[in-house]
């Protein structure tokens, strides 16, 4: 069985090597070509699965992406040809979940001013959008719902309108897929005018999709208004962000939200999973086996734990200040982009991260303290 697979996909030889021959690609430049005598494809966000890529793939059985998105796959035509389809929902949603929890301190601690007290709206309530609704309402924070589709489904949270949720969020942290048509649509969702209706001093960020925000209105409008700030993870045009866009937002890392390494870890490990039951033989791999000890542990020994001993607890497990710097010194350059990507394999997620507490010491930390670091999911 011949495996084709994205080579910035993690664990792939350590899950794959028993069921096959695996070809390591470029996602980006894949072409029909190379998948003609395949019978497994994997990849990730930033290959198109279609027609013209799979024309000639007659050999091919099953399809796996490593994503939570699907809009980069043509599931129509993989049904048409019978070919099975997989790919990973909620495998990174903790990674980008922390990601926005992180990001939002290190902007608090960049403008001198406290995340505490802060409302944020979440829009798009699927699994990355409850995963940084979880790390908020842990750190005590008000966070506010829009889903429409969620709450047509009958989702028994609270949902409110977007309109509603631009009134009363100091903070805006985008989750939604992108769809170009319906009631509903995503694409430019935060237009030039949507732009300029954002309240004073709001922040700004997205992890989704870059389409979702329209970016050249969003040059134009921070180039008026410095007291929107805006943190990007994802870029229109990817892999070629607008290079004037870049020094105007306040953080700039290039989609790697979700780029955890258990993250990485579990969304192939799903990929593995499937294909064994579609070929209906054992799971004989285990996820905790892929991933390695954390080189750190940390030892509270304070009453309250302030948002800096927090952010610098948080930093262990991931730096955001060193991906935002390479970021802006290499995004312009030849693959810059996409080598930020296949480059970043130190961060880890904060389960990683093991807190130990003095047993009978009397500044140990308190039991809300020890609440919250356990529900924003460090080990214990």
């Amino acid at each position: 069985m011949k495996i084709i697979a994205d080579e910035n996909m993690p664990f792939v030889e350590a899950l794959f090597a028993e069921l096959g021959q695996i070809e390591f690609v470029n996602g980006r430049t894949l072409t029909a070509e190379q998948v003609n005598d395949a019978d497994v494809l994997l990849v990730r966000s930033v290959t198109k699965v279609n027609q013209a890529l799979l024309q000639h793939a007659h050999k091919l059985k099953f399809v796996g992406s490593a994503t939570i998105g699907t809009d980069h796959i043509d599931i129509e035509y993989l049904h048409q040809r019978g070919i099975m389809f997989s790919n990973a929902p909620g495998c990174n949603a903790t990674a980008v979940g922390e990601f926005v929890f992180i990001a939002l301190l290190e902007l608090a601690k960049r403008l001198q001013t406290s995340l505490k007290g802060k409302v944020v709206g979440i829009v798009g309530a699927g699994n990355t959008g409850t995963a940084a609704a979880k790390c908020l309402q842990a750190y005590g924070l008000q966070v506010l719902l829009c889903d429409p589709l969620k709450q047509a489904e009958g989702d028994s949270r609270h949902f409110i309108s977007l309109d509603e949720l631009l009134e009363r969020a100091d903070i805006v942290s985008l989750h939604v897929p992108i769809t170009k048509v319906g009631p509903h649509k995503t694409w430019y969702l935060f237009d030039e005018q949507k732009l300029k209706s954002l309240k004073p001093n709001m922040w700004l960020i997205n992890c989704c999709r870059g389409e979702v925000i329209d970016n050249r209105a969003l040059i134009k409008i921070k180039q008026t208004r410095t007291d929107l700030k805006v943190i990007l993870d994802v870029w229109e045009g990817e892999p070629n962000p607008m290079a004037e866009l870049v020094p105007l937002v306040e953080f700039a890392t290039p989609h790697v939200a979700g780029y955890s390494l258990e993250g990485k870890a579990r969304g192939t490990f799903i990929l593995y999973q499937q294909l064994c039951q579609h070929l209906n033989i054992a799971v004989n791999q285990s996820l905790n086996y892929l991933l390695p000890e954390f080189e750190f542990s940390q030892l509270l020994n304070i009453t309250n734990l302030d948002e800096t001993s927090l952010l610098k607890m948080c930093r262990l497990v991931f730096d955001l200040r060193d991906d935002d710097a390479l970021f802006r010194e290499h995004f312009d350059s030849a693959a810059g982009f996409d080598l930020l990507r296949k480059q970043h394999t130190h961060r880890r997620e904060f389960s990683a991260l093991a807190v130990k507490y003095p047993v009978s010491d009397a500044n140990s930390a308190s039991i809300d303290c020890r609440n919250t670091l356990s529900s924003l999911g460090f080990s214990q």
